[in-house]
C-alpha cells in the first residue's frame, strides 16, 4: 500500500487581484514580493515533489514596479531538472497580469544545503 503524502501544504490561492486580471493597486498594478512567492509556490521540484519556496531554492525576489527579478539556486550543480524549474518559475510569473519583465538569476553563493528547507518541511523529511 504505497500512499504518497505531499508535505507541501497547499498553495494558497492567488489573489483575487491576480487571479481574474483586475487591477491590483492604484500604483499601476505594480505587485509586491510576497505575491511573486505565492506564485512560485506552484512550481514543484519533480524530484521531491516539494514546492520550490519550501525547498529553499527561492534566495530573494526583487520587485521594481511590474519587473520581478528572482535569485534562485537548485540543489546541485548538476541538478537535471534545473531548467525545468527555472523554465516553470518564469512561466508562473509570467501569468500575474501586468507583470514586466522577468529575469531569473542563477545564483550558487551560498550553496544550497537542508537547511533552507523550510522547518516543518525538513521535519518530515528526516532532516
Amino acid at each position: 500500500m504505497d500512499q504518497s503524502i505531499d508535505p507541501t501544504p497547499a498553495a494558497e490561492p492567488v489573489s483575487p487581484e491576480i487571479s481574474d486580471g483586475a487591477p491590483q493597486d492604484s500604483t499601476g498594478g505594480a505587485i509586491s514580493a510576497d505575491q511573486a512567492r505565492l506564485v512560485l509556490r506552484r512550481v514543484k521540484d519533480p524530484d521531491l515533489n516539494i514546492n520550490i519556496v519550501d525547498l529553499g531554492l527561492i534566495y530573494d525576489v526583487h520587485v521594481n514596479g511590474s519587473n520581478v527579478q528572482v535569485d534562485i539556486s537548485l540543489t546541485s550543480p548538476g541538478c537535471p531538472s534545473g531548467p525545468e524549474i527555472m523554465g516553470e518559475a518564469e512561466q508562473q510569473l509570467r501569468l500575474i497580469p501586468g507583470i514586466g519583465d522577468v529575469t531569473m538569476n542563477l545564483v550558487w553563493s551560498p550553496p544550497w544545503t537542508p537547511e533552507r528547507i523550510e522547518p516543518r518541511v525538513r521535519a518530515y523529511m528526516g532532516f
